[in-house]
């Protein structure tokens, strides 16, 4: 028996056994980091430095873009690492830190989305009010606490996990320290606390999730209320992007720890949280920039500059 004030280190999951799967491994993640890296970078300073994006919108896209980059800086440098150096290694304290960020980072952009759904529900069904209830000083609460929120969950969940004692060795079954992986090294008896926290937490997203349904249902019976076809073009063209968004996070979000443990195996839960951790960060710019003249102008202008300084 072993206890977490022996462990000085995690294992985590191999991605593949063979050298030649694993340098593989480490392109795909480097060339889906780079687009991520490069993808929401452009987007952050395309709307830092276009004064004409400095609206609502575009002001909580880039707090998104900067939760995207954030998440997949956590997991996938490690990942990169163990994949080329053939290692499985993750300190102790290295872990913590690993699953504290990644927490705090999905945190922020799963509160940043239901923000920016009440957005486009001020935006498409109170336009008249929509500089009064989203004024800057507004936009910037609301977006404090969004990450204000995500710290504090990202902290609890941290420091409760690892004041766990580990009973069953150190290998996690996930190429980065996560709480399910973590709670199965736990004694069974010793994780009441962190599933009480867990339930608080699926209550809240819950909550998000119905307030952003709602919100959505709102919208398209304000949007079909639209008589002129182009206006309801205009007004479905600024949501989709945030939809698919929210789909494709919540989705894979929900599959990845809520099915069916028949469904369960080491490949398909390695695929499924790329799914969720690591893909969407790569995939949030490139949905929003189709879908929006104004960022994608912005983006081509702030290229086309740097191009002719150099």
């Amino acid at each position: 028996m072993s206890n977490s004030s022996s462990i000085s280190h995690f294992l985590l999951l191999a991605l593949a056994d063979t050298w030649q799967l694993q340098l593989l491994h480490f392109c795909l993640l480097l060339g889906i980091s780079l687009a991520a890296l490069l993808g929401n970078g452009l987007i952050i300073s395309a709307v830092a430095c276009g004064h004409h994006l400095h609206t609502p919108m575009f002001f909580f896209l880039l707090n998104l873009a900067l939760s995207d980059l954030g998440s997949i800086c956590t997991t996938v440098p490690k990942a990169m690492h163990n994949s080329l150096w053939d290692t499985r290694d993750i300190s102790y304290t290295g872990c913590a830190a690993q699953l504290f960020f990644f927490l705090f980072f999905i945190g922020a952009e799963f509160y940043l989305l239901t923000v920016m759904c009440y957005d486009r529900y001020v935006s498409i069904c109170k336009p008249l009010h929509y500089g009064t209830l989203l004024g800057s000083r507004a936009c910037a609460h609301m977006a404090a606490a969004a990450w204000a929120s995500a710290f504090l969950h990202a902290l609890l969940h941290t420091a409760n996990t690892f004041s766990l004692p580990l009973c069953h060795g150190n290998a996690l079954g996930q190429f980065f320290c996560e709480i399910p992986q973590i709670l199965k090294l736990s004694c069974s008896h010793s994780n009441l606390r962190e599933l009480g926290l867990l339930a608080v937490t699926v209550f809240l997203v819950f909550g998000c999730f119905v307030f952003i349904v709602f919100s959505y249902m709102q919208i398209f019976r304000a949007v079909l209320r639209i008589p002129s076809e182009q206006g309801r073009h205009k007004a479905f063209s600024t949501c989709l992007p945030h939809l698919a968004v929210v789909s494709l996070f919540v989705s894979t979000g929900i599959f990845a720890y809520l099915k069916p443990p028949s469904m369960s195996s080491p490949s398909l839960d390695v695929a499924v949280t790329v799914l969720y951790s690591v893909v969407p960060p790569a995939l949030n710019p490139l949905i929003y920039s189709l879908r929006n003249q104004e960022l994608k102008a912005a983006v081509w202008r702030l290229m086309t500059r740097q191009c002719k300084k150099h």
